[in-house]
């Protein structure tokens, strides 16, 4: 499925993109233990931090640096901390702390993933030969995590790069009448069918033990839900397109739209799953706000603005990617080899616009 895919020809686009220079010092922090730098002239997505010297202590710097990491995230939206010699997931942990970080469960998810420790994750287990969509982290959930944390224990002999991307600019790529028809059209909804054989089960997206605890949840999290039978569910639930940062009141494009609607199933699936599913039963899909169905073509200039935004590098060992969730959206590459990349989300925010 491409839910969270591409094929060949956007595998090759992406690999177009990728910045494959070395970082450019762009100036020394006042204690000159780190150089921080870009990956190249003129792209400010991410910042990068390198030791200056031996034997940094980086989680140290952390904590004494911790108004600048703040500063640097709401205004570039990402960092990558690189070469401090990172070597285990116990290092991952420790900068976790260091940043005094409030890690969440992954909620309400669609994808696989192993945990690895409290709260800590694989990043999707999704097979290698699949790239995967642009999104930010649970954007469609009431409540999601202001800051995503990405760390490469082992980086894959060919591509997997994590490309990100800024939602705002991606905002300001998609035409005014497009955004005008969301907004007239009361948002997007989400639509997920659960128990068909497909994706995660309920009880493993929502972290429930039994339907009573589920039945709970679902309204506080502005969920619609129906019983198709015992062990189908189905559920709804509508949000805006457009969303403002609550500590930048800058306007982002954040949602799943693209990520979920039905034209990012592979064509021949597609037509399988409407065929035997019909619309209805599909495994997801998204719409309008009103439920009436998003044209093709405009799910394909949503694709354009963010590819037009998007940078990619490779990983090395020891890489600490830190984004604003809401700033920065990500995906993921296809790859060759082993792969291994942690990742941790945290800092809670809960929606007020509905």
């Amino acid at each position: 499925m491409k839910n969270a895919t591409q094929t060949a020809p956007a595998r090759e686009k992406w690999a177009s993109r990728r910045k494959l220079v070395q970082p450019k010092a762009i100036n020394v922090s006042p204690d000159s233990l780190v150089n921080i730098g870009t990956l190249s002239p003129g792209q400010a997505l991410p910042v990068v931090v390198e030791p200056n010297i031996k034997d940094v202590d980086l989680m140290d710097w952390l904590r004494n640096n911790r108004e600048w990491m703040e500063s640097t995230l709401l205004k570039e939206g990402g960092i990558l901390f690189r070469g401090f010699g990172l070597s285990d997931q116990t290092h991952f942990e420790q900068f976790i702390n260091a940043i005094s970080l409030p890690l969440m469960e992954y909620m309400e998810g669609a994808t696989p993933r192993v945990r690895m420790g409290d709260k800590v994750y694989t990043s999707t287990e999704f097979p290698p030969e699949r790239s995967i969509s642009i999104h930010n982290e649970l954007c469609y959930v009431m409540t999601w995590p202001m800051k995503i944390l990405f760390y490469c224990v082992t980086p894959p002999e060919q591509g997997g790069e994590t490309p990100i991307g800024d939602v705002r600019k991606v905002l300001q790529r998609i035409s005014p009448e497009t955004r005008d028809r969301f907004e007239r059209k009361g948002g997007w909804t989400l639509l997920r069918n659960f128990g068909g054989g497909f994706g995660l089960p309920w009880q493993t997206s929502f972290h429930v033990a039994d339907k009573k605890e589920l039945e709970e949840y679902l309204p506080s999290a502005r969920v619609e839900f129906e019983w198709i039978d015992e062990n189908h569910l189905r559920t709804r639930q509508r949000r805006p397109a457009v969303t403002r940062h609550p500590k930048t009141g800058e306007w982002v494009w954040f949602n799943h739209i693209g990520f979920w609607h039905v034209s990012s199933l592979e064509p021949e699936l597609r037509r399988l799953f409407l065929s035997d599913l019909g619309e209805e039963g599909l495994p997801f899909n998204s719409y309008y706000g009103d439920g009436t169905p998003i044209e093709d073509e405009t799910i394909e200039e949503l694709r354009r603005a963010y590819e037009a935004e998007m940078v990619a590098f490779p990983w090395q060992v020891g890489d600490v990617l830190l984004l604003d969730n809401m700033l920065v959206a990500h995906g993921r590459n296809p790859f060759v080899g082993t792969r291994k990349i942690l990742t941790a989300m945290g800092e809670p925010y809960t929606r007020q616009d509905i």
